[in-house]
């Protein structure tokens, strides 16, 4: 597959790599854009914000749940395009819109404009999950290559250490909440480019070219679906809690403030290996073997800050944490590819559907018991809960679902 040899953005392509790392590598800088910046530069922006403005925080619960709601409508459109290119233009305008709402906080301290600006933030981070992940697919899968989105997914991880530590270097150089999100506004530009430029676009193969035709679909049954679309709904709940809250709450704890950042800059360092260790535990034990393994050392990490205010335990939290949500959307996502080789985007919108709701419930909902109460506790144990219930549903449908098995087989005997 021929890639592109120029550029309307002036990018060089890197001609030292390979077309895979080229393709997975604009990836990377995708979900660096698309969900370090335009998403989580917020959880570490939020007690900054809530310093320095009127931001409570309900409405810093509200403006992350409307974050999800842009991300769930992303994924009901992803799900609805069936034609590549089409799923290919959409991609690049998520890009653009990641760069534009980013800056669109930075230009006033009101509510609807930060309410506006967080809807789009998350439609476009629906862009490098889903849109990204399913063109990034159909290239490998189309060039016999294996399906492992491992260093795709390296990217969020990667962005949530960029966004902790660009926050910590603004703080210490006494930038406000407006100028740090004029200082994200220009990272978000230099990202765009390669994200852009490194993914090629999907173009007819050659007669004669060496390029294999995906396999045919293998839909689920409907047992497989109810299960994982329950089983992965308890996942967004609990991944949601401390994805955007885990900065406020280390930062109010008296014995902890000024180790927000820190520890959610490890969040990101566990998270950037974590989708390939994964991809290896599930060629031992199966897609939902590791799926059931992540979400109940994640539970641990949901839970343990509020049963222990220490430094370590807070620690122990962030790497336990951040090794696992990733794993858990790139295990569920990679099945998609399994089951639709040619469209994985079909069951992807709909598991993130199930994904988005539990987002934009949680948050909003832990914010208010935040207010009502004066902490946390009580949203991280319901986190805690939801993802607990969640594994007790993936061991019952990995036991009862041929569709399970097959998946778990394939998964240890590596069928490309």
């Amino acid at each position: 597959m021929a890639t592109p040899s120029s550029s309307s953005l002036g990018v060089p392509s890197p001609g030292f790599l390979s077309p895979r790392y080229r393709v997975l590598l604009a990836g990377v800088f995708s979900q660096i854009l698309c969900i370090g910046v335009a998403r989580f530069a917020y959880t570490p922006l939020l007690p900054v914000m809530q310093q320095q403005t009127w931001l409570s925080d309900a409405q810093g619960g509200w403006l992350a749940a409307l974050n999800y709601a842009g991300y769930m409508f992303g994924a009901l459109l992803a799900a609805s395009i069936h034609s590549i290119r089409l799923k290919d233009t959409l991609y690049r305008l998520t890009l653009v819109l990641a760069v534009l709402s980013t800056a669109g906080m930075a230009l006033a301290d009101s509510f609807w404009l930060w309410a506006g600006m967080r809807f789009v933030a998350g439609f476009s981070s629906s862009g490098a999950m889903l849109l990204a992940s399913g063109l990034i697919l159909h290239w490998l899968i189309s060039h016999r290559q294996r399906g492992e989105l491992g260093i795709h997914f390296a990217g969020v991880g990667l962005g949530m250490l960029v966004a902790a530590l660009a926050v910590e270097l603004m703080l210490r150089l006494a930038f406000d909440w407006q100028a740090q999100w004029w200082g994200f506004t220009v990272l978000a530009m230099v990202l765009l480019m390669p994200a852009w430029r490194w993914l090629p676009r999907p173009m007819k193969p050659a007669q004669g070219a060496g390029v294999s035709t995906p396999r045919a679909a293998i839909p689920p049954n409907r047992t497989f679906m109810r299960l994982m679309l329950a089983a992965y709904f308890c996942a967004g709940y609990g991944y949601v809690i401390s994805a955007t809250f885990i900065v406020a709450i280390v930062e109010r704890e008296p014995l902890l403030v000024g180790a927000g950042n820190w520890t959610f800059a490890l969040v990101g360092l566990a998270a950037a290996p974590a989708v390939m260790v994964w991809d290896l535990i599930a060629r031992r034990f199966g897609y939902l073997g590791a799926l059931i393994a992540a979400m109940a050392l994640q539970v641990v990490g949901i839970v343990l800050p509020a049963l222990t205010q220490s430094l370590a335990g807070v620690l122990i939290s962030a790497v336990l944490y951040g090794g696992t949500f990733l794993g858990c959307v790139s295990l569920v996502l990679t099945m998609a590819g399994r089951l639709y080789p040619q469209s994985p985007a079909r069951m992807m919108g709909r598991m993130t559907l199930a994904y988005g709701t539990a987002q934009i419930v949680a948050p909003a909902l832990t914010g208010m018991l935040a207010e009502a109460t004066g902490h946390y506790y009580t949203g991280l144990w319901l986190a805690g809960g939801f993802v607990a219930l969640g594994a007790l549903l993936l061991i019952w449908l990995r036991a009862v679902d041929q569709t399970a098995q097959r998946l778990d087989a394939e998964a240890k005997v590596g069928v490309a």
